[in-house]
């Protein structure tokens, strides 16, 4: 996994001096801030928090397809016409998100090559990311796996040493993640722990050690 720096950029700032105003809400841990199949109608930026997007099969089967937090967009598939949302997508923390209708998005990017631009680099490095997790999905152990979405989810790259990671990100969420057990994830944490790759007490802190388990044959 290589590591990968985002560069701060002011969004909201940005369709205010293009004259696009957009409406800032707020949601509480575990509200949905949109369903599966409901209409695709707006663009939204993190502006802080985190949340977490499931999608449902026709059979019931519910899945964890990512956790995406500040600085991230969701609902982008609007911009494609599609008309309707492809996943739901949850907070998992106190979260505020920038909406943006498709029509301003769509203005915006139209505007001003700048925002256009960083918007393009986002969306392709976005996509190189979810064919990195389908590749791990299929191909690495539970074990390596799991020390993927650790990493990712402390945003390795973007900082020079561990971060605390958010503690509301329960070992059942992680196994769904990784398409293992909790008991399992338990099993792995423990051993992490036991080999200084993390510090788990209450909150979790990811050391830079744990990169040397992802790259391991």
């Amino acid at each position: 996994m290589t590591p990968r720096k985002r560069d701060a950029f002011d969004v909201e700032s940005f369709l205010t001096s293009l004259g696009i105003v957009a409406k800032i809400k707020d949601y509480r841990e575990n509200e949905v801030i949109y369903s599966q199949g409901d209409p695709a109608k707006n663009v939204l930026f993190i502006r802080k928090g985190s949340v977490k997007r499931t999608v449902v099969s026709q059979s019931g089967k519910e899945a964890v397809v990512g956790i995406l937090g500040r600085g991230d967009f969701i609902g982008t598939w609007c911009l494609s016409n599609h008309p309707v949302r492809i996943a739901t997508v949850t907070a998992i923390l106190p979260t505020s998100v920038l909406m943006i209708s498709r029509r301003d998005m769509v203005r915006a990017l139209h505007a001003d090559h700048i925002l256009s631009d960083r918007f393009v680099s986002y969306l392709i490095a976005r996509t190189v990311r979810i064919e990195e997790d389908l590749i791990n999905q299929l191909f690495n152990t539970s074990e390596k796996r799991l020390a993927r979405v650790l990493m990712q989810l402390t945003h390795y790259g973007q900082h020079q040493k561990f971060e605390t990671v958010m503690p509301k990100v329960s070992q059942q969420l992680l196994a769904a993640m990784i398409g293992a057990t909790r008991q399992q994830v338990s099993t792995l944490m423990n051993k992490f722990r036991r080999l200084g790759f993390i510090d788990y007490n209450g909150e979790l802190k990811v050391h830079h050690s744990l990169l040397h388990l992802t790259l391991r044959d």
